[in-house]
């Protein structure tokens, strides 16, 4: 390890511009691309901002780690699909599924009531061709100036890359699973 001298000068300006609300894109195939989207929308609600969040992989019944606090704290967060594509019993009722949650998706960011919207794991119905790009890039060109709008998920679309104001790529350098440890309870869901 290289120790380093703290700076001892800012080491940046004060950007200048309007404050707007921002289209942040979270991927890659490291961890923790949902974690860092959730980690917004608490730091949001801390601020007394609304937050909607919508979880476009997760089934409207899924009572993982974050849907309890999320319930507990008041953050609204709406399972739109049915689960790993490898587990469908009907991917076209998946496709459906996905395409009804980013009606309802789309309707939030446009109504400016919410401060943050996160559409979690939204590149999968992106990538399977289940969700039209253009919608969602044209979505995010129409919101509300104050709307901030998260998406996360693997091999997001290069599209949305650009429209995006910050784009952050987990890179996997070691995975726990990847040496034989299973999926840990209060970790990974």
């Amino acid at each position: 390890m290289q120790i380093e001298n703290p700076p001892s000068e800012k080491p940046y300006e004060k950007p200048e511009g309007e404050r707007r609300g921002v289209v942040i894109v979270n991927t890659g195939d490291g961890k923790g691309k949902s974690t860092a989207a959730f980690g917004l929308a608490l730091r949001a609600h801390g601020r007394g901002k609304a937050v909607k969040i919508y979880q476009f992989m997760k089934v409207p019944t899924a009572r993982f780690g974050e849907h309890r606090m999320f319930e507990q704290i008041g953050i609204p967060i709406e399972g739109l699909g049915d689960g790993f594509s490898w587990k469908s019993q009907d991917l076209e009722h998946s496709a459906q599924l996905a395409r009804d949650g980013w009606e309802r998706a789309r309707a939030s960011i446009l109504s400016g009531e919410y401060f943050l919207v996160v559409l979690d794991e939204i590149t999968y119905p992106l990538i399977y061709g289940w969700l039209p790009l253009e919608d969602v890039l044209e979505t995010l060109r129409a919101r509300p100036k104050e709307v901030h709008v998260v998406l996360t998920g693997r091999r997001c679309p290069p599209e949305i890359i650009e429209l995006a104001d910050t784009v952050t790529e987990m890179q996997m350098i070691k995975h726990a699973f990847k040496a034989g440890v299973p999926a840990q309870r209060g970790i990974e869901d």
